[in-house]
């Protein structure tokens, strides 16, 4: 691949996404419904891989029994309470919707940040990436964790506004205000993989 670009989709995972699981009966279910996120991601994917686009997948995961789950997260303690983001199950396998192809990249994450104790620095480096092409959930989580912190390593961020979701719109609306400070705001439908 001749591209500096690649598109990271965060944390589109069955325990948070899928409509079969906890979160998706709930939670982002209805939100990710109305904003038709799956479907425009897998549209963004599809024009990713038609311009020739690394894909990184980031998932949140933990191993079976927790042990790098922090004991002073509440958000991760409270996923480990319900037996959420166990790597190896259904529920940290990316919706079936948006399935990952041979040669994209599995970057599993223990915490909010994609950065934080994860390969996505190697794989940026090794491959002289310079371009971030992001969406996910949620974008007052990991998103907007990417956005900032991609822009403080010089990285050009691209957020696909329309491929994320928050738990209210009114947080998705206000993180992507936000975020036009530090990235670019487009949409599914209007970017330009380059």
């Amino acid at each position: 691949m001749a591209t500096n670009s690649i598109y990271l989709v965060l944390d589109m995972i069955n325990d948070l996404v899928h409509e079969d699981g906890p979160n998706g009966k709930k939670g982002y279910g209805p939100i990710l419904a109305r904003r038709n996120t799956i479907a425009n991601t897998a549209e963004a994917l599809r024009k990713a891989r038609a311009a020739g686009i690394r894909i990184g997948y980031v998932r949140v995961g933990f191993s079976p029994d927790y042990r790098e789950c922090p004991p002073t997260s509440k958000i991760f303690q409270g996923a480990k309470r319900a037996g959420l983001f166990r790597l190896g199950n259904w529920g940290t396998e990316i919706h079936p919707a948006l399935k990952p192809e041979a040669g994209d990249y599995d970057i599993v994450k223990h915490r909010v940040s994609p950065f934080y104790a994860t390969s996505l620095e190697a794989i940026l480096g090794a491959n002289g990436v310079r371009r971030l092409y992001t969406s996910g959930v949620s974008t007052s989580g990991a998103v907007l964790s990417l956005a900032k912190e991609g822009h403080d390593r010089d990285y050009e961020i691209i957020v696909l506004e329309d491929c994320c979701a928050a738990l209210t719109d009114e947080q998705h609306a206000s993180v992507i205000e936000q975020m036009q400070r530090i990235a670019t705001i487009t949409t599914s439908r209007d970017v330009t993989f380059a």
